[in-house]
């Protein structure tokens, strides 16, 4: 990956299969805003960050080290997207999805703040999970300074364990609410570790996840392929069970006809329907 550092910034080549909106906007994340400026501002991973394509380039207001360290991993920045695309376009529908869908990549996020993202996510859209989201940080989370802005880290499950539902009526995140308390008193009791879950199978994770209360298959497979990195989780959501129907034989359909990238093709499909291109 070639870049170069200038003052407080990196400046990234930007890769082929690199699309800033397409990555934030393709329902796998919820705290990345546009901004007026063409920037993308984020908080992830302990940290904030602010990036704005450039024509051939991408720059990151940060620090060399953390670009390294915190940006190149949370991007996927070592995988090679487009030789991807090539191994899933089995046949002319998948084609045109990862061709429509060029430019996302499968961010590595925090196992516990997508678990909880993705229990919120349950009957929502996109503009109610993000305020929800955001309400928990501002309400439970530790500040952070960035380039004279104020942001909220999202807060540990330690925080959260001792509250009753009451505490999180702000949140307007109805019945969701003592689905995510349930989850974060299961951690901190030592009854589920996502750090285990990152060492165990696929299959193993999202049966240990589907254990929590208000968490199924679909919010399983979401928090495995988006919290745990494990590429070959295939969320089924009303997107993706459409295509399956229209271009699959439904009944006889197993996603590990895709292999390891079966977590990418679902992405490439989902985003393909949810966009109205088939």
């Amino acid at each position: 990956m070639n870049y170069r550092v200038e003052g407080s910034s990196v400046i990234m080549e930007r890769p082929e299969d690199f699309d800033a909106e397409k990555i934030f906007e393709c329902g796998q994340c919820f705290r990345w805003n546009l901004q007026e400026d063409g920037y993308w501002t984020g908080v992830a991973l302990g940290h904030v960050l602010k990036l704005r394509e450039e024509g051939d380039t991408v720059r990151f207001l940060c620090s060399d080290d953390d670009f390294l360290k915190v940006w190149m991993p949370y991007f996927d920045l070592g995988r090679d997207y487009t030789a991807v695309r090539a191994r899933i376009s089995i046949d002319p529908f998948t084609a045109k999805a990862a061709e429509f869908g060029k430019g996302i990549r499968i961010l590595q996020q925090d196992a516990w703040e997508t678990l909880c993202s993705f229990i919120v996510s349950q009957c929502n859209n996109i503009k109610r999970i993000k305020g929800i989201v955001e309400r928990l940080c501002v309400l439970f989370g530790d500040q952070i300074a960035y380039h004279g802005e104020v942001h909220y880290l999202f807060p540990p499950p330690e925080r959260l364990a001792h509250l009753e539902e009451k505490d999180l009526e702000s949140l307007r995140a109805g019945y969701r609410t003592g689905y995510i308390l349930n989850a974060a008193r299961e951690i901190v009791q030592g009854r589920l570790s996502l750090d285990i879950l990152k060492n165990v199978t696929t299959d193993k994770a999202i049966e240990a996840l589907t254990e929590l209360r208000g968490v199924g298959i679909k919010v399983a497979n979401c928090a495995v392929l988006f919290g745990l990195g494990k590429i070959d989780a295939f969320p089924v959501d009303v997107w993706v069970r459409r295509a399956i129907e229209r271009h699959y034989d439904a009944e006889t359909f197993d996603s590990t006809v895709f292999g390891e990238d079966a977590g990418i093709a679902q992405q490439y499909i989902f985003y393909y329907i949810r966009n109205g291109q088939d």
